[in-house]
């Protein structure tokens, strides 16, 4: 992970406790998940304790206190151990949570208990995020409980907790310019790595072959791991969305849909390309092809500022409708098809979501019931798709062929721009790049 500027994360901290009249703030890290007896998943910090602190290792608790003198910002986190850094390498410990990370203070991750009910007490709400972590929400109710017991001696215990993502993942979906080129980086080595899989890709290979190419690429470009499992689906497969197995043997006349993304410094790339593992469309694929294209083109010039959020889903979904009415896969007057949503059998999916830290990224995309409108610095991704699966009706010409073309965008003040433009999409261009071009 890159080295942090502090000011950064100062000024987010600084922020968000703007909003926290008489309040404290507590955010573990993820929790570290065994894999197997001792081994473990390698560890990805939580994206709001990473948002606010940057700080990238497991066993630590942020705590933000305004007004508290001794410091507002206190970091909990395991403490450097010869020992252990022998074993798993070097830890930031103490000095570090201060030095690199700007706390104001740290202690160890073993005084959590000691210490949380005097960083809570006399304050008169937490903020927590309740229900993310059932161990963490009982330790919170414990330390609540600790200082409840002492009310007689005239220590005060909050009274009333409040939900930390309404405040925080608000400020994360307007993203700034340094996230915004941590994203852009992570964009472009995925498309590259999109492009490596084009050229890798032939009948005969399996699935799980393609998705070692591209997670290489990922990794040969400085990207620590994908921002989520690979999708790497041919032939039916592609008609399966969230199809992860990718043990499937290659077959000449399919399509192979992969919808893969980096993650670079904890921001995520989400990009679905759809090619030929031939190298050359059918006339089949090539008119489906055409139509999911043209849709996401419609779609993508939506995404503007001032539009509302739906306005892009609805210029995909009415594309999409038009353009299987004309391969004659939907019947019936365009107006009640439209009515009756009856495209949905083959789009199935929204034509888009928040980007950012979580690939599913948070924020509200209602606001009082109403479909907010588009900023300059909301990131979206715009994935429009067709899949059409054997059916009582379909010409078997259709069968099996499933399309997603996925790019990532962050909307300007002057429309947008997409980010991952580098991966080939045009028809030409992805049987160019088959061919080694």
């Amino acid at each position: 992970m890159t080295a942090p500027d502090t000011r950064i994360h100062h000024r987010r901290r600084q922020d968000l406790m703007a909003f926290m009249d008489g309040g404290v703030a507590v955010l573990p890290t993820a929790p570290q998940v065994a894999r197997n007896a001792d081994v473990k998943f390698p560890f990805r910090p939580d994206s709001d304790f990473y948002y606010l602190t940057h700080f990238p290792e497991p066993e630590a608790v942020a705590v933000l206190a305004p007004g508290r003198p001794e410091g507002e910002f206190i970091l909990f986190c395991r403490e450097r151990d010869p020992k252990h850094e022998a074993w798993e390498g070097r830890l930031h410990g103490l000095d570090g949570a201060r030095n690199t990370f700007g706390a104001d203070q740290s202690f160890g991750i073993g005084e959590l208990d000691k210490r949380m009910p005097g960083l809570l007490q006399n304050r008169e709400r937490v903020f927590v995020s309740m229900g993310k972590r059932a161990d963490f929400d009982a330790d919170i109710l414990r330390w609540v409980g600790e200082i409840r017991g002492r009310q007689r001696a005239g220590v005060d215990a909050p009274g009333e907790f409040v939900h930390l993502g309404r405040l925080l993942h608000e400020m994360r979906v307007i993203k700034s310019k340094d996230e915004v080129q941590l994203m852009r980086r992570a964009a472009r080595l995925t498309a590259a790595a999109h492009r490596r899989a084009m050229r890798a890709a032939a009948p005969g290979k399996y699935e799980y072959q393609i998705q070692a190419e591209l997670e290489c690429e990922f990794r040969l470009q400085g990207s620590e791991w994908p921002a989520y499992p690979s999708i790497v689906a041919g032939g039916e497969n592609a008609c399966i969305l969230h199809y992860t197995d990718n043990r499937r043997r290659l077959e000449s006349g399919d399509l192979l849909l992969i919808d893969a993304g980096a993650e670079v410094d904890c921001y995520a790339a989400d990009v679905t390309r759809t090619f030929p593992v031939n190298g050359k469309f059918s006339d089949a694929q090539r008119a489906v092809y055409e139509v999911v294209l043209a849709a996401q083109k419609v779609a993508i010039d939506a995404a503007r500022p001032e539009a509302p959020m739906n306005a892009y889903y609805d210029a995909a979904n009415a594309a999409l409708l038009d353009g299987l009415i004309d391969l004659g896969l939907l019947r019936g007057a365009r107006d009640e098809l439209l009515e009756k949503d009856a495209a949905r059998q083959f789009t199935m999916h929204r034509a888009g979501h928040y980007l950012g830290m979580d690939v599913h990224d948070v924020g509200d995309y209602k606001i009082d019931g109403a479909w907010r409108q588009l900023e300059p610095g909301m990131a979206l991704t715009v994935e429009p798709g067709i899949y059409i699966k054997p059916a009582p009706g379909i010409d078997p010409k259709w069968h099996n062929i499933g399309v997603r073309i996925e790019d990532d965008i962050v909307v300007t003040r002057a429309g947008n721009e997409v980010l991952s433009a580098d991966a080939p999409k045009e028809i030409a261009d992805i049987e160019a790049v088959c061919a080694g071009e």
